[in-house]
């Protein structure tokens, strides 16, 4: 499939809107993860630099370190970062430990609003409390976790007989979680061109956030809820209901019975390196990476192709993506400022999309050519329309490191039951809250 430009984009890109009330010429540091997208937002911000007479520096961190090193930095009143894309699950410690500006009168007096982003990131990435409109971040990168495969064995005609004869089904894109798990198992273990190959690549990580990003696109599909009424903080009967311990249940079987063997603490990179050493029939990962998997020379063009998180019980997609904040300790924040209203024009925005970045601002998504500009733009539009986070909570970091072991000892280390790992979950967080005066 040939690559299309939005059809505004050529009548956009070249336009450039001068700063109002420039600040003098500041070097400022946007601190953001070490991937595809950070690369993208490089080559994008050039165009900031000519427009303002500003230098841009970047700090990016590897993904697996990436928490660590900007919670660190942020924590302890640094000066490192004047701009930070940070996680979404950080925007509520970003906002009540004074980390990030709030950016509301800022967005009044710019003429920025809310209401040209897509919904789910400005909840998500913006707000806190969560839905108020109280905004500490700008929507900057959206983003889900996807499943991307291997088109050409998919269409190969002797597979497909052979999962016919297995199945009883025609081999194609899955639209349940079960057929995904059936697929999956159908290749694992495949001989195909002379190498054995496995069903998928999934997250497993202990260390930082891989496997509840990986299993929770199970638990999502499943009707998972982390509190049986929202802002509660009552988990019992919801994040151990019977349709997440099943979700839970899948996502082991998965891993026993349809990942490559040793396949024990993987996140993006493994899933990547899977896929391109054609290990795998199909990878999990985040629609970040899928452009560049797209221009690949060996698995890409028409050897891949690309599908949203598939439904059990509901849609379901796990949340990624990051809002851009001025960190509140910079001593520049009014040149930060100025980034801040430079990226956010429809302009600069759908550059930001031709160049490999995911916006999240409505001229981009409901652009007409929008669907048909990129072979996974259609997807990542679907999974936007039923993503859930993660808590958002001050004390974000403790609940993750506790999510992550539970599953991991469960799905990963064979310890107890699914129902059991829930349950010491449920523990847990509850000592979290409690600790942090919720309960």
């Amino acid at each position: 499939m040939k690559t299309r430009r939005l059809a505004t984009l050529g009548a956009v890109l070249g336009c450039t809107t001068a700063l109002a009330t420039p600040a003098a010429a500041e070097e400022l540091t946007l601190c953001w993860a070490a991937w595809d997208p950070a690369n993208a937002l490089v080559e994008l911000s050039k165009e900031f630099e000519a427009e303002s007479g500003h230098t841009m520096n970047f700090e990016f961190v590897p993904w697996p370190n990436f928490a660590d090193r900007m919670l660190n930095e942020l924590n302890s009143g640094g000066k490192l970062c004047d701009l930070l894309i940070g996680d979404s699950q950080w925007i509520g410690g970003g906002a009540e430990n004074g980390h990030y500006v709030k950016l509301n009168d800022f967005f009044d007096a710019e003429g920025i609003s809310m209401d040209d982003f897509a919904p789910a990131t400005v909840y998500a990435y913006s707000t806190w409390p969560k839905g108020t409109p109280n905004y500490y971040a700008l929507p900057a990168m959206g983003d889900a976790n996807g499943w991307f495969y291997r088109a050409d064995w998919f269409a190969d005609p002797e597979i497909q007989a052979a999962y016919k004869d297995a199945t009883g089904q025609d081999l194609r894109e899955p639209q349940s979680q079960k057929e995904l798990l059936q697929i999956a198992q159908f290749f694992q273990g495949r001989e195909i061109d002379g190498k054995t190959v496995y069903g998928a690549a999934i997250f497993t990580e202990r260390g930082s956030e891989g496997i509840t990003m990986g299993v929770t696109g199970a638990l999502y599909p499943w009707g998972f809820k982390y509190e049986n009424t929202p802002g509660s903080y009552d988990m019992e009967g919801a994040v151990n209901s019977p349709e997440a311990v099943e979700a839970l249940e899948f996502y082991k079987e998965f891993y026993e019975t349809a990942t490559p063997p040793g396949y024990t603490n993987s996140y993006m990179g493994e899933s990547l390196d899977a896929f391109k050493s054609g290990q795998v029939a199909m990878a999990m990962n985040w629609f970040a990476f899928f452009p560049g998997l797209y221009a690949d020379p060996d698995i890409g063009g028409e050897k891949i192709d690309f599908f949203v998180n598939p439904p059990q019980n509901q849609a379901g997609s796990t949340l990624g993506g990051q809002g851009i904040s001025v960190v509140s300790y910079s001593d520049k924040q009014d040149a930060a400022l100025e980034y801040i209203k430079w990226f956010a024009q429809p302009s600069v925005q759908a550059k930001w999309w031709e160049l490999g970045g995911y916006s999240a601002h409505n001229s981009v998504l409901n652009d007409p050519g929008f669907v048909d500009s990129q072979p996974f733009a259609g997807d990542f539009l679907e999974a936007m329309n039923d993503v859930q986070d993660f808590w958002q909570e001050p004390a974000y970091a403790e609940l993750l490191l506790a999510m992550q072991k539970r599953v991991h000892d469960y799905v990963v280390a064979d310890q107890g039951t699914a129902k059991e790992a829930l349950d010491l979950l449920i523990e847990d967080w509850t000592e979290t809250f409690e600790d942090e005066g919720k309960l």
